[in-house]
């Protein structure tokens, strides 16, 4: 967590699922990086990632540290409610089951 010594990174390349991609796009996109309107900051996003719980922290992967991140952002905003994010994933989580 940050700041506190985690040893050294392995700095390997690997293949890339594609719902890391989409959240890749997602940042991208939201961050304005690409001359689109900033929805929000990388400095928001990186605190809402430290601000997770540490148990949370250490039992999540990088890119779900960053969705968690992203919507924690979106919802602080107001760019999104909490109503809208059950119903989509309640959408998601059904496309599953059929």
């Amino acid at each position: 967590m940050g700041g506190l010594a985690a040893g050294r990174v392995e700095r390997t390349e690997h293949d890339y699922a594609d719902w890391e991609r989409r959240i890749d796009a997602m940042a991208v996109l939201l961050f304005g990086i690409k001359g689109g309107a900033r929805r929000i900051t990388v400095d928001e996003h990186r605190r809402a990632i430290e601000s997770l719980p540490p148990a949370a922290y250490d039992s999540m992967a990088y890119y779900e540290k960053w969705i968690v991140a992203l919507t924690q952002c979106l919802l602080q905003r107001g760019l999104i409610s909490t109503g809208q994010l059950a119903r989509k994933m309640a959408e998601v989580e059904s496309r599953g089951r059929g």
